[in-house]
Formats: C-alpha cells, sequence, structure tokens
C-alpha cells in the first residue's frame, strides 16, 4: 500500500497504527480481510482499492491454475471479505467446522449426492424402457455429463413432467447413433421440453423444492436410501428457518426488503415459507451481503436457477400476497414413491 502524505510504499503489516491523510492498496486475491482492514482504515480522507486482475497469457503453453478469465473486481473483493487470515481459537474452530457441516450450501450437496446413487437403478431402467440399447444406457451412466443429467430428471420430475411418457419421446425424436455423448444430447432435450413446469394457469401445481430451492427426490428406492434423504431434507427445512428466525430477530437490513410479516395466520405462514426461500439462497450461497438479500450476481448456472427462484420469492413478498408456490414445503409423507 501506499500512504499519501508519507509518499513511499509499505505492507499492510507495517502500517497498524499510521494515519495519514489517503491510502492507496493493491488488492489481490492472496489478500487476507484482517489486512485488507487494515490497509483500509488508515487514512483519514481517503482509502482506495486498486484491485488486481489476472488474465491469461496466451505467450504461455499452459494456463496457470489461478487464472480465470471471469475474475471481476467485485469477486475478487468478494474473496478478499471471506479469507480469514487469523488463526482461530479451538472454540471458534469446533463452531466454525459446525457452521461449515450444517450450511444450506453442504446438505444441499450431500441430498443430490445420495439422490443420484438412490436413483441409479431406476433411471437406468428408464433408459432402457424408452429406446435406447443396452451400450448406450452403460455409455449414459459412465458419461461425465450423467450427474446433471441425473439433476435434470429430478428438476423435471419436481414439475410434474412424466418421464415415463416424456424421456421416450425425447429419444425417439432424433437418432443417437452419431451423438459423441449420448448423455449430453438427453440432457440437452430433457432442459429444452420441461423448461416450464407442467400443467397451465390454475392447473399448474407448485414445484416440489425443499426450501423453494432444491429439487426433490422421488420413486422407488432402498429404504437406507430414503431415510438419508429425508433426514436432510428434514435438515434443510429447519436450517432455513432458524437463518430466517435469527435474521429477523437481529433485524439484519436484508430482512427490510421482505415486508412486514402480516398477522393472519394463513398469510404469515405463506410469507414465511417464501421469505425462508430468501434465508435459504442467502445461506446455500454464503451471502453475507446485508444491505441486500440476494448479494452479488449469479457464479454458474446452479446459482442462477435458485437466484431467479429467490427473485419469484421476493417480488411476491414485495406485492404483499404471497402464493401457495413459492417455496412450497414437500410433504414426505404424501409424496413418497414406493420401497423396493
Amino acid at each position: 500500500m501506499r500512504l499519501q502524505n508519507l509518499g513511499y510504499a509499505i505492507t499492510a503489516h507495517r502500517a497498524q497504527g499510521v494515519t495519514t491523510d489517503t491510502a492507496h492498496v493493491i488488492t489481490t486475491v492472496t489478500t487476507t480481510r484482517e489486512n485488507f482492514y487494515v490497509a483500509m482504515t488508515r487514512g483519514a480522507d481517503g482509502n482506495y482499492a486498486y484491485v488486481v486482475l489476472d488474465r491469461p497469457d496466451d505467450g504461455h503453453g499452459v494456463p496457470h491454475p489461478s487464472d480465470n478469465p471471469d475474475t471481476t473486481e467485485r469477486s475478487v473483493l468478494y474473496g478478499v471479505i471471506q479469507h480469514i487470515g487469523a488463526e482461530l481459537s479451538a472454540h471458534e474452530t469446533i463452531t466454525a467446522e459446525q457452521e461449515r457441516w450444517s450450511n444450506i450450501g453442504q446438505l444441499a450437496a450431500e441430498y443430490e449426492t445420495i439422490a443420484q446413487a438412490a436413483q441409479h437403478d431406476r433411471w437406468a431402467t428408464l433408459f432402457a424402457a424408452a429406446g435406447l440399447t443396452g451400450e448406450q444406457v452403460d455409455a449414459v451412466l459412465d458419461s461425465d455429463a450423467y450427474p446433471a443429467l441425473s439433476a435434470e430428471l429430478r428438476h423435471a420430475e419436481a414439475n410434474y413432467h412424466d418421464l415415463d411418457i416424456l424421456l421416450p419421446r425425447l429419444v425417439a425424436a432424433r437418432g443417437l447413433d452419431d451423438a459423441a455423448d449420448v448423455a449430453s444430447v438427453i440432457h440437452a432435450r430433457v432442459a429444452r421440453a420441461t423448461s416450464r413446469p407442467a400443467g397451465s394457469g390454475r392447473t399448474r401445481k407448485p414445484p416440489r423444492l425443499i426450501a423453494g430451492l432444491i429439487p426433490y427426490a422421488d420413486g422407488p428406492m432402498a429404504d437406507d436410501m430414503r431415510q438419508a434423504l429425508d433426514e436432510r431434507h428434514e435438515l434443510i427445512e429447519a436450517r432455513a428457518e432458524a437463518i430466517l428466525t435469527g435474521a429477523l430477530a437481529d433485524k439484519a437490513p436484508w430482512t427490510a426488503r421482505l415486508g412486514p410479516e402480516p398477522k393472519v395466520l394463513n398469510q404469515r405462514k405463506a410469507w414465511r415459507r417464501a421469505a425462508a426461500v430468501v434465508a435459504a439462497y442467502r445461506d446455500r450461497y454464503q451471502i453475507t451481503d446485508d444491505r441486500t438479500p440476494l448479494g452479488p450476481p449469479p457464479q454458474n448456472t446452479r446459482q442462477k436457477i435458485d437466484r431467479a427462484r429467490a427473485e419469484a420469492a421476493l417480488r411476491e413478498l414485495s406485492a404483499g400476497a404471497p402464493s401457495q408456490e413459492t417455496g412450497h414445503r414437500v410433504t414426505r409423507a404424501a409424496t413418497r414413491g414406493p420401497r423396493l
């Protein structure tokens, strides 16, 4: 960093205790938030951060692991705030680990991993019934695109698309013999065909989403798989509710965008369902910005989808009358598929 009235550059460590007119701080992806705080509080009249954006050098034969063409000033600064350099106490370490393993991001990842394994045999049977050869079925299950396809099928079913009818139609629509990756082709076809929920108007049912974000894994599966999914389902819903309750109690600034909580019981239940979707999104993607409910722009396709769901919940909250659709909770006893 450079201290303006002193006219020379020093490190953030040496700048502790120093006060100057203005401070000019060079910030990189390796900067810790402790050093960033020190550096950005030295100037009495102004503190300026200059964010270094590393770009790939076309002259290098092999890209450096840190090269990221999508890096922005915002994403670097967000990473700095998340980069804790100070050593934690034993108690703080335990608390941090408990938080890491109980947040919705971790629970959702576990749910999706278990769902993929639990529905493996079901999807294999469905692929064969849809017209794929045995060789093609094996290729789909071994493909790197299979996890995304499995998630897409689960998402389609959560929106009430009948896969037993839909998938054979998609397979028969055009041949797959010349496809380099059958799983990728089927994934693209399913995504296009199920971009909207099944039904229309008043006949359209709310999607079966856990905490308004995570598609519910349905259908026949082994008892231990069903139990593992149900346990994480309950933990995700409870976590979203706890995050919302805590934020409201603390009067977190982002909750002001949710509007007042209704007094009428049915309206209050619908309000909390919609508000819990926002809380779940914040927890899943570790949004720490209290000024806005949904934080910075999404970084990947999955987050974009969840962001759209959270934005829909916010719009309904702003309108003052959340529907039964947003933040729809799955009643597991009613939607549980037959056991094997």
